[in-house]
């Protein structure tokens, strides 16, 4: 029985000066990053983690993905549909530099063509499913921190509860796109039984 930690879009397009920031974006890369070091004496990943698995945006650029990019002269609702953000091979698309990568173990890609909150939605560029990945890797416990709370962080909790994991957030390595749909996003996790820290 194996434990990961998810890493969910910390992108920079998600963070300060990107086309869909949150606020505090950018200190959530660097606050993830020294966590996953923090147990280690010697900056190593943090070793009470058997696996670090991370999430991109990784949208097509030459349509709308399933109507989630607003269309050309349109406003975004914010809700279903939403500025251009985080294209494939984009400089959007990549982690933030604060972002330390080299924790990484297994990159998953989601909302290609298509709306994608939850990493469970996502693959590898090798294209394993990320259900098939953490059966291979036995892992039946996962952290979360990332980008957002009240939307993909969210999402991929709940996903996390349904196939059976144990799943908790913490909270101090999440950005979220507004205060109140972050607090209601908190109060759905933890009704849904995930461990809000």
């Amino acid at each position: 029985m194996a434990k990961a930690f998810f890493i969910i879009d910390v992108q920079n397009d998600f963070c300060e000066g990107g086309s869909l920031a949150c606020a505090g974006g950018a200190q959530v890369a660097s606050d993830i990053s020294r966590f996953l070091r923090s147990f280690d004496a010697n900056g190593e990943a943090n070793s009470s983690f058997d696996y670090v698995i991370a999430s991109r945006d990784w949208h097509d650029a030459d349509n709308d993905n399933g109507g989630h990019f607003a269309q050309a002269g349109e406003a975004p609702d914010f809700v279903n549909s939403w500025p251009v953000h985080c294209v494939a091979g984009s400089v959007g698309g990549e982690y933030h530099q604060n972002l330390d990568v080299s924790l990484i173990d297994f990159h998953i890609q989601k909302g290609q063509g298509k709306p994608a909150y939850s990493i469970f939605e996502g693959r590898t560029p090798e294209g394993e499913a990320l259900p098939d990945l953490l059966l291979r890797l036995g892992v039946t416990e996962i952290e979360i921190g990332g980008i957002a709370t009240d939307y993909c962080v969210l999402a991929s909790a709940l996903d996390a509860k349904n196939v059976g994991l144990k799943v908790s957030v913490r909270t101090e390595l999440c950005a979220g796109v507004a205060a109140e749909s972050s607090v209601a996003a908190r109060s759905k996790m933890a009704a849904a039984g995930v461990e809000v820290k």
